[in-house]
């Protein structure tokens, strides 16, 4: 990777100094002509899937000319400031996630959410709300990282279950293993009632996609596990996937937001818009077990994916 070290500890801290975009004098200036600098800062929020997508991008980015570096900043009350004010170019982002963070950060914490299961509207909200913060947001791709529900693998071939539906019209009750937040979020239990009509009789609060909440469901103590689409641990513990197929969850598909006046050109679109065609969720969760099973590190995973997809030579 070309570029310097990954910044230390106290060059990360310097980035909460920068809390703010475009002052309202110089919000103007984000309809400037978008800037196309030579050495592009590639942001990673910390966890695996993030730095597989984030060496992508700056292994794209070398390969179209760009000379990049990469930084890991595992709090977006952090790295987005920092993406406004330029010290950050380029980082992935999930669409609705995002738009109802930026929602948030615009309009208060009670804002009601913008973010939806509809990606257009999605996206043209997030656009909506990047754009005055001198961000631009580039197409998604077909890769999403959503909430999403497994069961033991043996449960759902024993009841037919293959989606969310299914399990609703059974009548099964279902305790679920999950935070302890599901309780009141709309995609879980409320929902999973309204929409599916599960029989949810209990929240065992073991948190989202743990390794103590898929034990509870691969022992038969639960009978579901709210985890994430990209969740590359399901078959160690037996468990399937249901698909969403009332589409309940929102549109957290994979996006990559620039800062307009340093990253907003057609070359940076054009260079990270190759994955659009090509990564998928399957694949984003068959590299990240790569990484969290196999102990492969995320720059030589994501330069065999491209190689193998012909977009790196």
């Amino acid at each position: 990777m070309r570029g310097g070290a990954v910044p230390t500890a106290a060059a990360l801290l310097a980035l909460a100094a920068c809390t703010t975009g475009p002052s309202l004098e110089n919000r103007g200036q984000v309809t400037a002509p978008p800037g196309d600098r030579h050495h592009l800062t590639i942001g990673s929020a910390g966890f695996t899937e993030s730095d597989l997508l984030a060496q992508m991008y700056a292994q794209l980015l070398n390969q179209a000319g760009y000379k990049t570096s990469l930084i890991s900043v595992n709090n977006r009350e952090l790295y987005e400031p920092a993406l406004e004010s330029g010290q950050i170019d380029v980082v992935p982002e999930y669409a609705a996630t995002f738009a109802d963070w930026l929602n948030a950060k615009t309009h208060g914490a009670d804002a009601r959410p913008v973010g939806s299961p509809d990606l257009d509207a999605t996206m043209k909200a997030l656009r909506a709300l990047a754009t005055p913060r001198g961000l631009t947001v580039l197409p998604p791709g077909r890769a999403v990282d959503q909430n999403a529900f497994a069961v033991a693998g043996a449960y759902a071939r024993q009841h037919r279950l293959s989606t969310l539906s299914d399990l609703g019209a059974s009548g099964l009750k279902v305790r679920l293993a999950a935070g302890d937040e599901c309780v009141q979020r709309p995609y879980c239990e409320p929902g999973l009632k309204r929409v599916y009509g599960i029989d949810i009789t209990g929240i065992d609060p073991k948190g989202v996609g743990t390794t103590q909440a898929k034990r509870a469901v691969q022992s038969g103590r639960d009978q579901m596990v709210l985890t994430t689409t990209t969740d590359a641990t399901l078959d160690q513990f037996g468990l399937v996937l249901l698909a969403d197929d009332k589409h309940l969850q929102n549109a957290d598909y994979v996006v990559p937001v620039v800062n307009r006046s340093r990253a907003g050109s057609p070359r940076v679109a054009k260079a990270l818009g190759k994955l659009n065609s090509v990564l998928t969720t399957e694949d984003l969760a068959d590299m990240n077990r790569q990484v969290d099973s196999w102990r492969r590190l995320p720059a030589d995973v994501a330069r065999t994916y491209l190689k193998d997809k012909g977009l790196l030579k």
